[in-house]
């Protein structure tokens, strides 16, 4: 007698607001990927967070099994939890309404998780005010494994060396499903971030497997958020003070220079020379402080200073 083996599912979370212009090349490029209904299932689980578009109605037309908060959250994060409490897969994704899925996505993570109960990798950022590309990948090619608490360390210091956890690059399993989203602020992930990879071992695909579609208009680059992101984030590292000390003096250097150099691009430079001597004038942060009163224009332009 021939049993059929269990087909893996992929829980796939998609919050939404306002995104009627790019929200059906988001779902196609999930629903599309290769081996999906042959090698594993796809379960899509949108909430949408009170669109005032037609977001709802493309929703409708694609018959997809979707929610609608009762009042806006301002934030995908309690949709991102709604979307934990209903997902019944073995492994979870969670996107944002502008990301952009390669076709082989899940089919290139899927068999890692045999090994490793998280999994990301790389994406390419896309900015669609000045046209520019940029691949965000481990240095290398191939899989990359990280050891127990590797990559919780190298985040919790703030550290751009390591594995990529941009959220939209991580797959992981259902045992971590109950580790869920802030919801005071409802847009931050740095502490869920640091909860899921806690005494974890983890891998990471060292090539792009989606697009992030960013403009003036995203989120990350609004300064209210950009402050609760700063306060949120202090907040964060203070639980592991005692712990980790040497992460967390790390840290908070790091989030300073982040807020400097966020403040640099807008081009708020007293702000921004306020933040970089907080985070310690090492030669980076020397050479943004002196440019804040001449060059700064130049050195936009050509380096990747904030984003």
């Amino acid at each position: 007698m021939l049993f059929r083996l269990h087909m893996k599912k992929v829980s796939v979370i998609l919050t939404t607001y306002n995104s009627s212009r790019i929200i059906q090349r988001t779902i196609d490029s999930i629903l599309n990927q290769s081996g999906a209904g042959k090698d594993f299932e796809i379960e899509l689980i949108v909430v949408d967070d009170c669109s005032k578009d037609d977001t709802v109605s493309i929703l409708k037309q694609n018959n997809l099994n979707f929610q609608v908060n009762e009042k806006n959250s301002g934030g995908p994060n309690k949709g991102r939890n709604i979307g934990l409490e209903l997902a019944t897969g073995d492994y979870i994704c969670i996107t944002d309404h502008d990301d952009e899925w390669q076709q082989s996505r899940i089919a290139a993570l899927l068999p890692l998780l045999e090994k490793a109960a998280i999994v990301t990798s790389g994406y390419t950022l896309i900015d669609l005010v000045t046209g520019k590309k940029q691949e965000r990948c481990c240095f290398g090619s191939g899989v990359k494994y990280f050891k127990e608490n590797e990559t919780f360390i190298t985040k919790l210091s703030k550290s751009a060396k390591g594995q990529s956890t941009y959220l939209g690059s991580i797959m992981y399993s259902n045992s971590l499903q109950l580790v869920r989203f802030e919801e005071e602020f409802g847009a931050l992930d740095y502490d869920w971030i640091l909860r899921l990879f806690y005494q974890q071992t983890s891998a990471e695909v060292c090539a792009s497997l989606y697009n992030r579609y960013v403009e003036h208009s995203n989120l990350s680059l609004d300064e209210n958020y950009r402050k609760k992101d700063f306060e949120y984030a202090l907040k964060v590292i203070e639980k592991y003070k005692k712990t980790y000390p040497k992460a967390v003096r790390k840290a908070y250097k790091k989030i300073h220079g982040t807020m400097g150099r966020y403040y640099y691009v807008c081009g708020k430079m007293k702000e921004a020379r306020y933040f970089f001597v907080k985070a310690g004038l090492g030669w980076k942060n020397a050479a943004y402080f002196i440019t804040s009163f001449y060059g700064s224009g130049f050195v936009i332009k050509k380096f990747n200073v904030f984003g």
